[in-house]
């Protein structure tokens, strides 16, 4: 028996929890494949976000760990073994797809008092230098337009699955022939838990989507600038 309230003269009923489990199985065919569709885009978001996050934090610190070594030292060849052990990084690969084509141009050019190359070599060692560039820009956003993707249309999806869910409940309230309050307030909140689990999957997505941008776009920058100072370390002791 209800308790009396001062107020009502009875005390509020307790609010039932919501059973998840039970939300999926009346969910229907379409409902439960939006929950499961988003789910796995969230699981598969979060496996790339832990697979980019540690592999652009190795190809940072191995980039770090690089320039140091080719602004310390005096040799290519030295450098060039070095970056055979710091595989990850970006700019490491650039040096040696640099380093080869500088090699070739130097086997197969002609000299001038036996010390300088022809200027015209420069050029295939600055495109190869902007190709290595290029496919290690392509490698480092792999997998990171899923992040967007996710981010962009998972909120999309839960709400299509809301919305199936609300056109169910209405079906529901319409055959019970009883439209108050406590009727429709259940089966909508529990429509509502698509839409919930759409933010959840694109939130992360989106937050790790920027960030992952950002740390690419510096490890592009590098890139660059680095081929700048080895186009002018060539240019200045080998060509002419």
């Amino acid at each position: 028996m209800p308790v009396p309230s001062p107020l009502t003269g009875f005390a509020p009923p307790l609010a039932a929890s919501l059973d998840y489990a039970e939300i999926i199985r009346h969910s229907g065919p379409v409902g439960i494949f939006v929950l499961l569709l988003l789910l796995g885009a969230s699981i598969a978001s979060w496996a790339i976000i832990g697979i980019k996050y540690f592999h652009l934090r190795q190809a940072q610190r191995q980039s770090v760990d690089f320039l140091d070594t080719f602004w310390q030292s005096k040799r290519l060849d030295a450098i060039y073994q070095a970056a055979e052990k710091l595989t990850v990084s970006p700019i490491s690969q650039v040096f040696r797809a640099g380093y080869i084509e500088l090699s070739k141009v130097t086997a197969n050019g002609s000299t001038e008092g036996g010390e300088r190359y022809d200027l015209g070599g420069i050029e295939n060692v600055e495109r190869a230098l902007r190709r290595a560039s290029v496919a290690e820009v392509t490698y480092l956003e792999s997998k990171v337009a899923f992040l967007a993707t996710t981010g962009s249309t998972a909120p999309f999806v839960g709400l299509f699955g809301t919305v199936w869910g609300i056109m169910g409940a209405f079906q529901d309230i319409y055959l019970q022939g009883n439209a108050n309050l406590a009727t429709v307030a259940k089966p909508i909140s529990e429509a509502l838990i698509a839409t919930a689990v759409g933010l959840l999957a694109a939130i992360p997505a989106v937050v790790a989507y920027n960030f992952f941008l950002s740390k690419i776009k510096v490890l592009e920058s590098e890139m660059e600038s680095f081929s700048s100072d080895f186009l002018n370390i060539v240019k200045r002791h080998f060509f002419k």
